[in-house]
């Protein structure tokens, strides 16, 4: 199974100050890449939806709320953290070497 901090994924909540959660925010707590799940894509933890599931369905226009009532397992956090994954590994894969 994939790796996950220790901390536990629900004491992080949007509730209260949104500028507060954003710099709690990591994507470790919900994202996870299991070579037994999806042929080892990252998907959100407990589920098998994929990263790339969640960001052709944004691309798609699907809105958030569409996503959560489709999928009642998905929470908000969750399509947060495919969001912060995607934003991060883009900046890796176009950092100074990138062509």
């Amino acid at each position: 199974m994939g790796r996950r901090p220790e901390r536990d994924a629900t004491s992080l909540s949007c509730e209260g100050d949104a500028n507060a959660y954003y710099l709690q925010m990591s994507w470790q707590y919900f994202i996870v890449i299991d070579p037994a799940m999806r042929s080892g894509k990252p998907h959100i933890a407990g589920t098998s939806i994929t990263v790339s599931d969640v960001l052709e369905y944004l691309a798609g226009g699907m809105g958030e709320a569409d996503i959560l009532a489709d999928f009642p397992d998905v929470k908000s956090e969750h399509i947060r953290a495919v969001l912060v994954f995607a934003a991060e590994r883009e900046r890796r894969l176009s950092g100074p070497f990138a062509a």
